[in-house]
């Protein structure tokens, strides 16, 4: 039996509704991406605020100050003046955010995919959220689509929150303090039950709640 079987029988056994919704929607898959936690917290911060294709854009404006490299490395960002992020498109505060993200990878304080292997959840959020403009959300977001970790539940995610309401027919979302209570019956595998509920809220809305363009559905 493979793991993600496994996964999605022991969620429909500690929640039926849950398992309902699953039935539902069908067989998703978490495949994380393979960027690095260094490329993922700057395409992160890239995304706040707009809509993918526009931060895209914006992306590969700043992909190009870099000739002949697949993403700049934290030397690259920090050579280049500030005046030359913002003229990609980013804003004074999210450049100072990419700024301090290679500040801080050079200084070891954002880790190799191999050294978050051997870090909790926890360590990485406490970690990461030093950095101006990296929330916990988005060290979660990090967990989840980069290093692929199983148990990780977003509680303050709008998507999450609106697919558990739609799903369980609730009227009011769930407080942080109320929805973190009510997840520990996913554990340890919150971060697919995260997924059924993005799926969930997508659906039924017809509009995209998912976070960021890193997430594989199968």
């Amino acid at each position: 039996m493979s793991q993600k079987t496994l996964i999605l029988k022991h969620l429909k056994k500690s929640d039926p509704m849950l398992g309902l919704l699953i039935k539902e929607i069908g067989k998703l898959d978490l495949t994380p991406n393979k960027r690095s936690p260094y490329e993922a917290l700057v395409r992160s911060i890239a995304h706040q605020q707009l809509t993918g294709r526009v931060a895209e854009v914006i992306l590969g404006r700043f992909i190009a100050l870099v000739p002949n490299k697949k993403f700049p490395e934290p030397a690259d960002v920090l050579a280049l003046p500030i005046e030359k992020l913002r003229s990609v498109g980013f804003s004074m505060s999210k450049a100072t955010s990419i700024q301090q993200i290679a500040e801080f990878a050079l200084a070891g304080k954002v880790p190799t995919r191999a050294q978050a292997k051997k870090m909790s959840s926890e360590e990485l959020i406490t970690q990461l959220t030093e950095i101006r403009g990296v929330g916990r959300w988005t060290v979660e977001m990090l967990l989840i689509f980069t290093l692929g970790r199983l148990d990780v539940f977003p509680v303050d995610d709008f998507g999450v929150k609106k697919g558990y309401c739609l799903h369980y027919k609730k009227r009011k979302l769930p407080t942080p303090k109320q929805f973190r209570i009510i997840a520990q019956k996913w554990q340890p595998y919150g971060s697919y039950a995260a997924l059924y509920f993005w799926a969930c809220a997508d659906r039924k809305k017809n509009n995209s709640f998912l976070p960021v363009p890193d997430t594989t559905l199968t």
